[in-house]
């Protein structure tokens, strides 16, 4: 669980050292319930603190979570990237903060917050409110200055060991962290680097200089492409005294960093100084076309562009990423401030963050237009992997009321995105911070409350979504009446209220003569539901196949897999089909284990519950309910929305059926179930648990590091490993990770490698990989 892409991004900063430094951040840990790793930028405390999570996984065993701040501008978004790298959902009447509380209250768990200095005072809020309701839980936070919280543990970390100034020997010197940083460094840029006799008084004296900040020294290192050690410090030696006579009250350690940036700025061409200053704007990561977008404000062209962020690769200013749709790549936060600091001087930060905000704009367009049909995960995946920037565009935008329009736009597209990341408390924040910064004639603003009205509904905020329509309403603006329609419907589903059916039905039918296909099937769903809730079946089933026949002509899955929920809805709960009901909730729940949609795959294991109990098979239906439970858990939801009168009245009669003892026995044998053997046949599910040294623990990897590592054995890829064992693909990554850490390697293949050998071992030549 972090900001994704954990497992496999390579640290710009090389790990040299810092032995001593764990072993004291271990100690804390284990002394203290809120520990704060302090320094100047670059001086390696992301990095410290992440070897150090890797390494005590086992002391907590609800679990270890990176939330990663850096990109974050808007402070009020703190919780919400917690919750996100929780993999939590909001959820109806909690904020989440309480969804957030709910999951880690009876935690042994470790919370990694980094990157707090620009957001201390949220930072810190967050912390005091989690330690006093979370007993159990510790935090560890890295941090420019202190959070200033009670009982925190401040630790500061202490650039590498730099040699005396006598040392004349390689193997002296090598002696020294901040050296041996240097040496390794340049070996990766110039394979053909020697450390020679005639280069340690110019590295010791350069590594003296930069105070062995480790950013400050692999960017110098970095040079050694065209610069020998000599040239590097001659030129770091006049960068300093420069900077030294014009910022006398900056720190002795922030002089150094800083003028090892501007030096590197400084030996940049033109045109890689434009691009560096351009992507300082991204937030997290970016890919090649998002760069060239962005930089195309200064005139340059795509090629220009390309030969750019290539030098900047070389030069250690980005770092290649590797994500599932290809090469991405971010930038340190420190050379980042720097660039912004670069853009402001020259009066063109706002034109860049324009030019930032119309590319994600356009961004959320394409997805939108496209989200309907078999590019919906990739689309998911790609809007995912630039929620920072999408956030950054979207506040930029509402900085200035000119802009807010734009800002309202964005928020009111492709809402299904939202929704599948948990995150409908978050957009309607957006499209209400949008909607109190346009005005009353705006284009668009009856929409956007339409649409805020289906996120308050979706959670039970009944009053809040009438409130909105009344407004939306009030606009009078024809183009919105689908939305308001829907919105109300939904209301009306929710409220056990009238006119559900006929709100529904409209919305349909204006949708359809607009040609928007997407936007009328949840009001279809609606209006299912609304018929057989008037005992009309036939009528649900129409629709529902109706819905089914247009995601088979689109190759939907997703709308396809609610479709196949409302089925299974109505043919249970209804006094249907038990068996169509039944095969629709599994075939539905088979979709869902493909992707990483949790929260779908708890509503569809409820649903097979309720066929259980429709069948008086209570034993089972207690044992899916847990099985469900676990889920919902998972994602820090409830079955609360437009099914919770199923889920209430089946699991009192699951309940009451078997007795409280019988019940809790099976419940509990439930929530341990793998969803996937649900779907599995008997036999099958049982073979898949019977072999004793496919569960066993592969030390000194945790037991569900041992489940993972043996799955990238396999060949599966994150996402799949995350499908595998439905949990969020986040969470899959930051396992990978402190596997890495753990076993010193470095790729997926060196892990396939160790685990066979691990399991021959074990078992003997022949039986390494099942």
């Amino acid at each position: 669980m972090d900001d994704g892409g954990a497992a496999t991004r390579r640290d710009l900063t090389s790990y040299v050292g810092r032995i001593e430094d764990e072993a004291r951040v271990r100690r804390l840990l284990g002394e203290a319930r809120l520990v704060t790793l302090t320094g100047p930028g670059g001086v390696g405390k992301t990095r410290l603190a992440g070897r150090v999570a890797s390494s005590v996984t086992r002391a907590f065993p609800g679990g270890v979570v990176v939330a990663g701040l850096a990109g974050l501008r808007d402070g009020t978004m703190v919780t919400r990237t917690l919750a996100d790298s929780l993999g939590l959902h909001d959820t109806a009447a909690r904020t989440a903060l309480d969804t957030v509380l709910a999951h880690l209250r009876d935690r042994r768990a470790l919370l990694v917050l980094d990157n707090c200095e620009h957001l201390v005072d949220d930072c810190a809020e967050l912390a005091d409110v989690l330690l006093r309701h979370c007993p159990d839980l510790v935090v560890l936070t890295t941090s420019r200055c202190s959070l200033g919280v009670a009982g925190e543990r401040i630790t500061p970390i202490a650039p590498l060991a730099v040699p005396p100034e006598h040392v004349r020997t390689v193997q002296d010197a090598l002696g020294y962290d901040a050296v041996r940083l240097f040496v390794d460094r340049a070996a990766e840029v110039l394979p053909s680097f020697r450390f020679a006799e005639d280069d340690v008084a110019s590295v010791v004296g350069l590594c003296r200089q930069l105070d062995g900040l480790p950013l400050a020294v692999e960017l110098a290192a970095a040079r050694t492409r065209v610069l020998s050690p000599g040239q590097i410090a001659d030129r770091m030696t006049r960068s300093l005294a420069l900077l030294t006579t014009g910022a006398r009250s900056l720190p002795e350690r922030h002089r150094s960093l800083r003028a090892t940036i501007e030096w590197s700025h400084a030996l940049c061409t033109d045109v890689e100084r434009a691009v560096w200053e351009c992507c300082s704007v991204f937030a997290g990561p970016f890919d090649l076309s998002a760069a060239e977008d962005v930089c195309a404000v200064t005139g340059l062209g795509d090629f220009a562009v390309l030969d750019a962020v290539d030098g900047l690769v070389d030069q250690s200013v980005l770092l290649r990423v590797e994500g599932p749709a290809g090469a991405r790549y971010r930038m340190l936060e420190a050379l980042r401030e720097f660039g912004q600091e670069r853009l402001a001087a020259t009066g063109t930060a706002d034109v860049v963050a324009r030019r930032h905000r119309d590319h994600h704009a356009r961004l959320l367009e394409r997805a939108d237009a496209e989200w309907f049909g078999p590019r919906r995960e990739d689309w998911f995946a790609r809007l995912s992997e630039r929620h920072a920037d999408v956030r950054a565009a979207l506040s930029w935008s509402l900085r200035d009321p000119g802009e807010a329009t734009v800002a309202l736009r964005m928020a009111s597209g492709v809402i299904e995105y939202w929704m599948a990341r948990g995150a409908a408390s978050e957009i309607r924040e957006w499209l209400d911070r949008a909607l109190a910064a346009t005005a009353e004639d705006a284009p668009g603003r009856a929409t956007a409350q339409a649409r805020a009205a289906l996120c308050a509904a979706l959670h039970a905020d009944l009053d809040g979504a009438r409130h909105r329509l009344k407004l939306a309403d009030a606009v009078g603006d024809e183009a919105a009446v689908p939305y308001i329609r829907h919105a109300r419907a939904f209301v009306a589903l929710l409220a056990v209220e009238p006119h559900a059916l006929e709100n529904a039905a409209e919305a349909v039918r204006i949708f359809d003569e607009r040609g928007a296909v997407r936007q009328a099937l949840h009001p279809m769903f609606i209006q299912a539901v609304a018929t057989a809730y008037r005992g009309d079946l036939p009528g649900a089933r129409h629709l529902l196949a109706e819905m089914l026949r247009r995601c088979a002509s689109a190759m939907d899955e997703s709308y396809r897999s609610m479709a196949l929920f409302g089925l299974g809805t109505v043919e249970i709960f209804f006094g249907g089909d038990l068996d169509v009901g039944e095969r629709a909730m599994r075939d539905a729940l088979e979709i869902d284990l493909r992707g990483p949609d949790v929260l779908s795959a708890a509503y569809r294991v409820d649903g097979l519950a309720w066929a259980s109990a429709r069948r008086e098979d209570w034993l089972g239906a207690a044992r899916l309910f847990g099985a469900a439970a676990t889920l919902w858990d998972r994602c820090g939801a409830e079955p609360d929305i437009a099914v919770s009168l199923a889920h209430r009245q089946l699991l009192a009669a699951t309940r009451g059926a078997l007795g409280e003892a019988r019940f809790e026995d099976a419940f509990g044998e439930g929530r341990r179930l793998n969803p996937h053997d649900i779907l599995a046949p008997p036999a099958a599910a049982a073979a898949e648990h019977e072999e004793p040294a496919g569960c066993a623990v592969l030390p000194p990897l945790t037991r569900r590091e041992s489940e993972i590592a043996r799955l990238v054995a396999t060949g599966l890829s994150n996402r799949e490993i995350a499908v595998r064992l439905v949990i969020a693909q986040r969470t899959a990554e930051t396992h990978l990770q402190h596997i890495l850490n753990k076993l010193d390697l470095g790729n997926r293949t060196q892990v396939a490698v160790w685990v066979n050998e691990q399991l021959v071992a074990r078992t003997g030549p022949g039986s390494g990989r099942r």
